[in-house]
């Protein structure tokens, strides 16, 4: 048995008493009220990412993380969306773990306010309480982690956020994750080159799930991400999008560093990426997945058209 501390466990086991109290404090029926005066733009999160004239970049508001530290000691998520959204960004991530990652839905809320990008809610989504709060502060989008569900969960969990008009992140770091993924229907997969359990970050997972990846999914690389010929190398490979958070939040010009990655020959590489992608010959799929297939995200209200498609 490994002596290793599981740091994905301890956050997880923290979420779910986090979510526990918070669910005391407020019935999940009056979340689910306040989130009911919001309209998410799942379609628009999902369209973004996979442009093929631009470089899909999902830049990400981060005050700490439990490899680095804290990122930013004057932390203004706020003005660091607005500079995201200056600088070309497809979509923003804000993180709102307290524990781990200093984050708050209250960050959620703000940047909400500020910005009109797409917002995806990075946490550890492990119960349907956590989906109305996304929605309730404004959120696009949801993260759901493979290696922090079991299959049920992670079925529900999206099925639930689809019919709340958000879109889902599915999270994977190896094959086995991947073929879960796929099995539940999820449209856009992200792969992490870290490790959450172990925070060993290694590039190379994305490149080694690239072929694996069906082309009717939006792959996006996350984490680790040094350099634009790490774009180019994973565009050429088949992903449409990359999240980008450590290496734009330890920038003192974050609008400036991400400009240069999603402005300069975006073109050419999103371009390179649709090409990849639409080469790759599905694996064989899981049987869930063929006989489930993915529903469409529920169609706005015609009142309601307008602010979804902004």
């Amino acid at each position: 048995m490994s002596s290793t501390p599981d740091l994905l466990a301890a956050i997880v086991a923290a979420t779910q008493h986090i979510v526990e109290t918070r669910r005391s404090r407020e019935p999940e029926a009056a979340v689910a009220r306040r989130a009911e005066a919001r309209q998410p733009r799942g379609r628009l999160f999902e369209s973004r990412l996979s442009r093929s004239d631009a470089v899909n970049i999902i830049a990400e508001c981060k005050r700490r993380s439990p490899s680095k530290g804290v990122l930013a000691a004057s932390y203004d998520p706020v003005a660091i969306a607005r500079a995201y959204q200056q600088g070309g960004a497809a979509a923003i991530s804000v993180l709102t773990e307290p524990t781990f990652f200093d984050g708050a839905l209250d960050h959620l809320t703000a940047v909400r306010a500020a910005v009109d990008v797409p917002l995806l809610r990075k946490d550890f989504v492990v119960d349907e309480y956590q989906l109305f709060e996304a929605r309730a502060a404004g959120a696009d989008a949801v993260l759901l982690i493979v290696a922090a569900l079991d299959q049920p969960a992670l079925e529900r969990l999206q099925r639930r956020a689809w019919d709340l008009n958000l879109a889902t992140l599915v999270e994977v770091h190896d094959d086995e994750e991947l073929t879960r993924a796929v099995a539940s229907g999820a449209r856009v997969i992200g792969v992490n080159n870290r490790n959450l359990r172990t925070l060993q970050v290694d590039v190379a997972a994305s490149d080694r799930l690239a072929a694996a990846m069906p082309r009717h999914i939006t792959g996006v690389s996350e984490s680790g991400l040094q350099s634009r010929a790490d774009l180019e190398r994973l565009g050429a490979a088949g992903y449409r999008a990359f999240l980008i958070g450590e290496r734009f939040m330890t920038d003192p010009d974050p609008a400036a560093a991400l400009h240069r990655e999603a402005a300069a020959e975006g073109k050419d590489l999103g371009r390179r990426a649709q090409r990849a992608h639409l080469g790759h010959l599905d694996p064989q799929l899981p049987d869930a997945w063929a006989a489930r297939g993915a529903p469409p995200l529920p169609r706005a209200a015609p009142a309601e058209r307008g602010a979804q498609d902004r």
